[in-house]
C-alpha cells in the first residue's frame, strides 16, 4: 500500500484499503475557521448532538476576516468563541494568540505524523508535509465529525511525483509546486493523493515541504503527502504534544501515474492570471507592471519566507508606484522576525507589516485590489476576483520574486536586484 492507504486503513480498523473504496474513518483532528465554522456550528446544533467527541481534537481559528473587519465578521468570530466556551474546547485561538491556521497547527505540534486530519478549508492538505493524511471537507462534514469523531472518505488513487537534481538559487518549494501544477493542470490530480518524493524532496526543508503540500488542492488533489524522514523527525520532536507514527509507502505500491522532474532545469516561476497552472518563468514577465505585493499566507508566511524576502529588499525601497504588505503567518513568526530585524528591514523599505491574517489572500481585507490593479503575491490562488475586483489580476510567486518585484515596480527576479 501507499502511505495514504496505510494511514486510512489504520483509521478505519482495516488491514488494508484500496483506491475507490468508501470507508468511515476515525479522525485525529477537526478544524475550521471564522468563515466555515459558523456553518458547522449551526449544523451541529441542528443534529441535536449533546457534546463534541473530544474537546482537545477540535480546533477553531479565526484567521480569514480577523482581526474582525466589519460587523458580520465580528459576529462570525463571536460564534466560534461562544461555541468554544460552551463546549470547553481546548484548541480555540483568539486574535493575539492565533495565526494562520495551516501555519499555526504544525508550529504548535498539534498535528503529528500518521494523523488523519479534516478541515473546513481546502488548504488543510498542508499537513501532508508531516506525513499525515489531511484534506479539506465541507462544513457539514465537520459538523458530523465534531459529534462522532468520524468522517467518510473514498480512498483516493495515488500519484507519485519524483524530483531530482540540485535546486537553482532562489528556487524553492513554491516554484516546484507551481511548476508541477503548470505541467499537469488544475485538474491533473483530481481526487488523487499527490505523493512527493525523490532526492530533492529528501533534502528539502520543512517549510518548503509545507508549501508544496499546501498547494496540492490547486492541482485538484485530495491531499499532498511526503513520507516522513529525519527532517520530519527534527521538526516534530521539539513540538509534538502526543505520540506519532511514521508510515511509508511499500516499494510495490500501485500508483495511477508517476512523473519525474529535473529540478536543475526549473527557474523561479510565476503563475499568471487566472489559473495556478498558467505558469511562466519569472524572467519572461519583466513587462508586467504591478500595484501591490503581498508576502504571507498559509503558503509562504513562515519565518524562512520572510528571511528570503528581507534578503532581497534589505537596504532598498519599495517602488513609489507599489504598496507592499508583509504578513507573518503566526504571532511566534512575527516575534522571531522582530528579533532578527526583519520587520525593521521591511519598514525601512516602506512596506507595511500586519498582524497574522489570511485577509488579502481571499480578497477579505488588508489588501483588496481595485478594478484594473495587479498584484504579485506569495499566496496560492489567482482566480478571477480572488483578491478583489473581478477585473483585477493576481500573479503567484515565491517570496524572493515578490520582493524583487516590489522594488522594480514590475515582475522581476532577485538576480536583477542582488
Amino acid at each position: 500500500m501507499t502511505i495514504t492507504e496505510k494511514i486510512l486503513a489504520v483509521h478505519c480498523d482495516r488491514e488494508e484499503v484500496s483506491p475507490g473504496e468508501l470507508i468511515n474513518a476515525k479522525v485525529d483532528l477537526v478544524l475550521a475557521n471564522d468563515i466555515t465554522a459558523p456553518i458547522a456550528i449551526t449544523e451541529f446544533k441542528k443534529i441535536g448532538a449533546s457534546d463534541v467527541f473530544d474537546k482537545n481534537r477540535i480546533a477553531f481559528i479565526p484567521d480569514h476576516f480577523a482581526p474582525q473587519k466589519d460587523i458580520k465578521a465580528a459576529e462570525q468570530c463571536k460564534m466560534l468563541r461562544d461555541f468554544s466556551k460552551e463546549y470547553n474546547l481546548g484548541l480555540y485561538f483568539e486574535v493575539g494568540r492565533m495565526g494562520i491556521e495551516h501555519a499555526l497547527l504544525p508550529e504548535q505540534g498539534i498535528i503529528v505524523p500518521g494523523d488523519l486530519v479534516i478541515g473546513a478549508d481546502s488548504h488543510t492538505c498542508t499537513y501532508g508535509a508531516l506525513g499525515a493524511f489531511a484534506t479539506g471537507v465541507g462544513s457539514t462534514d465537520v459538523a458530523s465529525a465534531m459529534a462522532t469523531g468520524e468522517c467518510w472518505f473514498k480512498v483516493p488513487e495515488s500519484m507519485k511525483f519524483i524530483y531530482y537534481g540540485k535546486l537553482n538559487r532562489w528556487v524553492g518549494g513554491k516554484d516546484l509546486i507551481l511548476y508541477t501544477i503548470g505541467d499537469i493542470g488544475v485538474d491533473g490530480a483530481l481526487y488523487r493523493a499527490m505523493e512527493f518524493e525523490g532526492e530533492t524532496i529528501r533534502s528539502l526543508s520543512m517549510h518548503a515541504r509545507l508549501t508544496m503540500c499546501n498547494m496540492a488542492i490547486e492541482a485538484g488533489g485530495k491531499s499532498g503527502i511526503i513520507v516522513p524522514d529525519e527532517i520530519t523527525e527534527k521538526y516534530v520532536k521539539e513540538r509534538v504534544k502526543r505520540p506519532y507514527k511514521f508510515y511509508t509507502s511499500d516499494r510495490n505500491a500501485d500508483y495511477i501515474e508517476i512523473r519525474e522532474y529535473d529540478c536543475s532545469k526549473i527557474p523561479p516561476v510565476v503563475a499568471c492570471p487566472h489559473l495556478p497552472s498558467n505558469v511562466k518563468p519569472a524572467a519572461e514577465l519583466f513587462e508586467v507592471t504591478i500595484d501591490q505585493v503581498v508576502i504571507g499566507s498559509c503558503t509562504n508566511g513562515r519565518i524562512e519566507d520572510l528571511r528570503e524576502a528581507a534578503e532581497v529588499i534589505k537596504g532598498k525601497k519599495v517602488n513609489p508606484n507599489v504598496r507592499m504588505i508583509v504578513i507573518p503567518a503566526t504571532q511566534k513568526i512575527y516575534k522571531q522576525a522582530i528579533k532578527e530585524g526583519l520587520i525593521e528591514v521591511f519598514i525601512d523599505a516602506e512596506a507595511v507589516v500586519s498582524t497574522p491574517t489570511c485577509g488579502p489572500c481571499l480578497g477579505g481585507h488588508m489588501g483588496v485590489l481595485a478594478k484594473g490593479e495587479r498584484a504579485i503575491a506569495t499566496t496560492n490562488r489567482n482566480f478571477v476576483g480572488r483578491m478583489g475586483h473581478p477585473e483585477s489580476e493576481v500573479y503567484l510567486s515565491n517570496p524572493a520574486v515578490a520582493a524583487a518585484s516590489a522594488i522594480m515596480g514590475r515582475i522581476a527576479t532577485p538576480e536583477e536586484i542582488i
